[in-house]
């Protein structure tokens, strides 16, 4: 996709989905990405994935807008990853392609924590067939678990999972700061 057709893809999104990012003005968001060619180059990516990226925020103290994938569905293209390389490594067969923290940080994005997960949720109806690892606590990965996040019976869950787990349903959500 082209730079041009990314930032038309991005347009129509955030226009359709206004209450994703209420006081929020389009001209706002083009320009700050205008004078951020890597902040493009991660939003193509996102997009390339199949994350549907849209603003959802302003972040909270420092200004920046806040781009999060906002697919229905875990993005497709991000998807049977373990948690991070650590546990990559620690998978003697039947290895995955990446981790979700090795994708994350090649794209140039970061995994959502729990709040922004929550917040996300309340924006619409997110990972009902599908789920998405989150942020995990060091204190539970030093133990070899990780956190994902799902939304089931109209309830958003939490669960965890030894961190070298991988499932075709499982991916991640990234966040990008502009």
């Amino acid at each position: 996709m082209n730079e041009n057709d990314l930032l038309e893809t991005l347009r129509a999104r955030f226009e359709t989905h206004g209450h994703r990012h209420e006081g929020v003005e389009w001209a706002d968001v083009n320009a700050r990405l205008a004078d951020s060619p890597e902040k493009r180059r991660a939003l193509a990516e996102m997009e390339r994935t199949g994350g549907e990226p849209d603003v959802v925020s302003l972040d909270d103290g420092n200004g920046s807008l806040v781009f999060v994938d906002c697919s229905a569905e875990s993005p497709a293209g991000r998807r049977s990853l373990c948690y991070d390389a650590q546990a990559l490594a620690s998978r003697k067969e039947n290895k995955p392609a990446h981790s979700a923290i090795g994708l994350a940080a090649e794209l140039g994005i970061e995994l959502l924590t729990e709040a922004q997960y929550r917040h996300l949720q309340t924006l619409g109806r997110f990972d009902t067939k599908t789920s998405s690892w989150i942020q995990t606590p060091p204190a539970i990965r030093q133990l070899g678990g990780a956190l994902f996040c799902d939304r089931r019976y109209d309830c958003v869950f939490v669960y965890h999972n030894g961190a070298q787990s991988y499932y075709a349903a499982r991916g991640f959500r990234g966040l990008l700061r502009v």
